[in-house]
């Protein structure tokens, strides 16, 4: 199973693959996704095979180009009002990081919605992305490209290690742009919500649709069914380590002990972590400490956002047994890291 740097001939080959059912691993802006046939049921099992992923978790269907969303939704059942919305949000976010959750056509199998009469569909901004989609069945299902509630993937490397030989291509564009998934926009229901905080925030939806309905307690257990959309399971994108998510304040008094690392958000509280502990320790007394990362120096969210699942892909070594991280700004972006670090809790 070869990783492919990415360029034209190898767009082809990872289409091929496609077209005749198989998996291929590829970039978005997002994270890496694993990328099916959306209309063959075949091939979406196998997606779920890879992955160990529940069949109730839907899946999210990538287009090529605005005109292919009737191809996947049934525009008919919209509204007046929710087509407007719809309309605003693909002029304004497409292509890009926004999932919306549509009423879906009858062609698209029920197992790529888990039975659910609606659809998550998006428009990737990353062009390559979009010229595979393209040169392959036109819709591509692509879920992230990790084994179900681990890590997500933002380098091909991160794809490798932890699927192998069970994905026939990976193709590597490098690291992702955004470092998080999409955000997931339900606006079929009379009030438009988000399912899963992501790379668009609820501020910059909100300007263009007006307010949206509260979502904290949309969380699915592992035992459920019928999760909305992808990303709402109470434990999901989880390290092998235990990870244990506090504020600072709290990771100040934290005790230090071995085999253990640190996330923070910003320069400005490891520096202050750090002050506190030569206060508190024995300067002489020495810890097995494997790494202390930090999302954004300078605090910039954006930044912080992008670097957080490569970060604790670095920390999450076999030596450590656990990762304290520190939340962001529970604001913009900062409130999509939170989402994922609190499901990541074990």
């Amino acid at each position: 199973m070869p990783i492919l740097k990415i360029n034209d001939e190898t767009i082809r080959q990872a289409a091929a693959c496609i077209v005749k059912g198989g998996i291929a691993a590829f970039p978005t802006e997002t994270v890496y996704g694993l990328g099916a046939d959306a209309f063959n049921p075949d091939a979406l099992a196998l997606i779920f095979e890879i992955k160990n992923r529940p069949r109730f978790d839907p899946l999210i269907v990538h287009i090529a180009a605005l005109n292919s969303l009737e191809k996947v939704v049934d525009l008919y059942l919209l509204d007046n009002d929710t087509r407007k919305k719809l309309d605003a949000l693909t002029e304004k976010f497409w292509p890009g990081p926004l999932t919306l959750i549509l009423p879906k056509q009858q062609s698209v199998p029920d197992l790529a919605t888990s039975g659910l009469p609606t659809v998550a569909v998006r428009l990737p901004s990353l062009a390559t992305a979009r010229q595979l989609i393209a040169l392959s069945s036109g819709v591509v299902a692509a879920p992230s490209a990790n084994p179900f509630g681990c890590l997500s993937p933002t380098s091909a490397e991160h794809v490798f290690a932890m699927l192998g030989d069970k994905v026939e291509i990976i193709l590597d564009g490098g690291p992702t742009q955004f470092g998080l998934e999409s955000t997931v926009l339900d606006i079929y229901n009379k009030q438009p919500r988000i399912l899963r905080p992501g790379c668009v925030p609820k501020e910059a939806i909100e300007a263009i649709i007006g307010p949206l309905a509260e979502s904290q307690e949309l969380n699915v257990s592992d035992g459920d069914q019928g999760a909305l959309s992808p990303g709402m399971m109470k434990s999901h994108y989880a390290p092998r380590a235990s990870l244990e998510a506090l504020d600072l304040e709290t990771l100040l008094i934290t005790p230090v002990e071995d085999n253990i690392a640190f996330l923070f958000f910003d320069g400005a509280s490891r520096e202050k972590w750090q002050k506190k502990q030569r206060q508190s320790h024995d300067p002489h007394e020495a810890h097995k400490l494997l790494s202390i990362k930090v999302l954004s120096k300078t605090g910039n969210i954006t930044e912080a956002a992008a670097h957080f699942f490569q970060s604790l892909h670095e920390l999450d070594k076999p030596e450590i047994t656990r990762i304290y991280a520190q939340f962001a700004p529970e604001e913009g972006l900062g409130r999509a890291i939170n989402d994922r670090l609190q499901r990541a809790m074990k």
